[in-house]
């Protein structure tokens, strides 16, 4: 290590650990560098999710106002951008699930705009189904990770994600996917995940928090492979249940245990977790 590496990597050690390691030998700056490492990547995983939720407010959708409100972004995004949908006289994307679901949306706190939805739809009795039990049962392949393999009071879906084309204004979001909560593989690396789509992954964290919540552990989602992939780079990994289809594009059936998912989120996306769970439930 030459001398002013070693100088630029003393720089970067907070005074309390600098005072804990400054007797070390040269020969032991590897391991010292590894836990200045670990030091700065839980600095940084704070720093994340504390940047998150300074410009963002998640909030659970009650009021027909707000309800209306996520209407209109899937309108926007499903029908007008992405015409996966057809046009809505009131420019308001509601369907039958959505009397058995909770939507959740996420709020710029500046602009007082609105961010993203989501909803999870959960189901109470055999009458009320899972939109992945509607339209794309005969693609899931996996029975033992099948909606009917468990509870009905158990189960959930998280559905209809969608981000407004204003809140997709950054390089790495300029695709057409980003709508719909899509990761482009190809811009994205481990090192690169402050520059992740936040406004996205806080909407399938605050439906993920709502499923631990409500107790509905058994998680599925249609999605796409490549976006699956993708989302293992926050820590969370979805099993693939069945065979890819066309379905608001091609996408697959997916399943999580929503506690399986808390415990394999990477540091920075736990610290965001319980920051979204702090605004849903806590705030109130």
């Amino acid at each position: 290590m030459r001398s002013e590496q070693i100088h630029d990597f003393w720089s970067t050690i907070p005074h309390a650990l600098f005072v804990a390691i400054k007797h070390f030998k040269s020969d032991n700056l590897s391991k010292v560098k590894k836990v200045v490492d670990a030091y700065n990547k839980a600095k940084e995983a704070k720093q994340l999710a504390q940047h998150f939720c300074e410009y963002f407010h998640s909030e659970i959708a009650e009021s027909q106002e707000d309800l209306d409100k996520c209407y209109r972004i899937r309108h926007e995004v499903y029908c007008e951008e992405m015409n996966y949908l057809p046009l809505c006289e009131d420019k308001l994307e509601k369907t039958s699930v959505d009397e058995h679901s909770q939507h959740y949306i996420i709020q710029h706190k500046y602009s007082r705009h609105f961010a993203g939805t989501v909803r999870l739809v959960y189901t109470d009795n055999d009458e009320q189904q899972l939109p992945i039990e509607q339209f794309c049962k005969d693609s899931i392949t996996n029975e033992k990770l099948h909606p009917n393999a468990f509870p009905r009071n158990q189960i959930c879906e998280i559905s209809r994600l969608a981000v407004p084309a204003s809140f997709r204004r950054r390089r790495m979001d300029k695709f057409k996917n980003a709508a719909t909560g899509g990761i482009n593989e190809y811009e994205y690396s481990e090192e690169e995940l402050r520059c992740f789509p936040f406004v996205a992954i806080g909407l399938y964290l605050a439906a993920g928090a709502a499923a631990l919540r409500t107790g509905r552990y058994h998680v599925f989602v249609m999605m796409e492979p490549r976006l699956a992939r993708n989302m293992k780079f926050v820590g969370i990994k979805f099993n693939q249940i069945g065979d890819t289809v066309n379905y608001h594009g091609k996408r697959a059936p997916y399943y999580i245990d929503a506690r399986i998912f808390k415990k394999q989120l990477k540091t920075a996306f736990k610290n965001m977790l319980a920051m979204i769970e702090g605004q849903l439930y806590e705030e109130k």
